[in-house]
């Protein structure tokens, strides 16, 4: 098949984005690929959820453009980030979409891909370390162990717009061999306890929740699928959180090795910089800026 340029029409000439994981937020977590690639871009497209102290190995003079994005709170629609990465792309810029963990676990990095491959735009997937298996590691907990658990199984914890429910075989999931690990589920934690117990997953079941995991930050609490409620209520732990529940969660008991303290106090860490989102500060008149040049190119 013919896939020359038709005579009179200029062939149109692309650059390339990267759709990057940034993992769960230590920046030693990130891989060589990536850090070397945060060096060599022309322009990175960042989330919420990927770390200030990973975003501060941004050399200067890299175009930022912040495209967070929180429960409801979106500071660029989906629809609008495609349309940014194609804008840039086109522009024959080379692009780093840099997302929190892994751009193809909950990061609509597919959707962010299929936009590229539809319109002809070279890309390259470069996974990352998962919330999942970061904030487990550093919190002593295997994701499976002999004799405990056979298999793991990341699920949504949260609705889609428009839906009264999540659409969750409670049934299925309630499998006692099985460590189960909910993604933004803090907001609809009775709702996941109460599903898994009323179809069979005994409320005893170890369970904990995990806050900024793998940073100086991580705060979390362990108990039962039937007190780990009320544990996150009073600990007045947020998002971002990760929830692990199943047999494994008992082995952090012997298995917890991660201080946040330590961590805290070999750091200029605070509260305010975990992430992107929570502490933009002076990044946010560049990211402004960045944004409001993509609107006034593009029409």
């Amino acid at each position: 098949m013919d896939q020359s340029t038709p005579p009179g029409r200029a062939k149109q000439s692309f650059g390339k984005v990267y759709l990057i994981g940034a993992g769960p937020g230590d920046p030693d977590l990130l891989t060589v690929k990536a850090a070397r690639l945060l060096r060599e871009c022309d322009v990175v497209v960042f989330d919420r959820l990927v770390s200030s102290a990973i975003m501060d190995l941004v050399p200067a003079g890299i175009s930022r453009i912040y495209a967070g994005k929180a429960l409801n709170r979106h500071h660029l629609p989906q629809d609008e980030i495609n349309a940014l990465l194609v804008s840039l792309a086109s522009s024959g810029r080379t692009v780093v979409r840099l997302k929190g963990g892994d751009p193809f676990v909950f990061g609509r990095g597919s959707e962010e891909a299929l936009t590229l491959a539809d319109i002809g735009i070279p890309f390259e997937i470069v996974p990352g370390i998962t919330a999942a298996s970061g904030c487990s590691a550093y919190s002593g907990i295997p994701l499976t162990h002999r004799g405990l658990a056979t298999s793991v199984r990341y699920v949504t914890g949260h609705f889609r717009a428009g839906e009264e429910d999540m659409e969750h075989n409670w049934a299925n999931l309630a499998d006692p061999d099985t460590t189960l690990v909910f993604y933004m589920g803090l907001t609809n934690l009775e709702n996941i306890a109460d599903g898994l117990i009323t179809h069979g997953l005994p409320g005893t079941t170890p369970a904990a929740a995990i806050q900024n995991g793998t940073t100086a930050g991580q705060r979390s609490v362990r108990g039962t699928l039937e007190t780990l409620p009320d544990l996150v209520r009073d600990a007045g732990l947020r998002a971002p959180a990760v929830l692990i529940i199943g047999k494994v969660v008992a082995l952090a008991e012997n298995l917890a090795w991660f201080t946040p303290e330590a961590a805290r106090a070999d750091s200029d860490w605070t509260e305010s910089g975990i992430g992107a989102g929570t502490g933009e500060g002076e990044k946010a008149s560049d990211d402004a800026h960045d944004i409001q040049g993509f609107n006034s190119a593009t029409g």
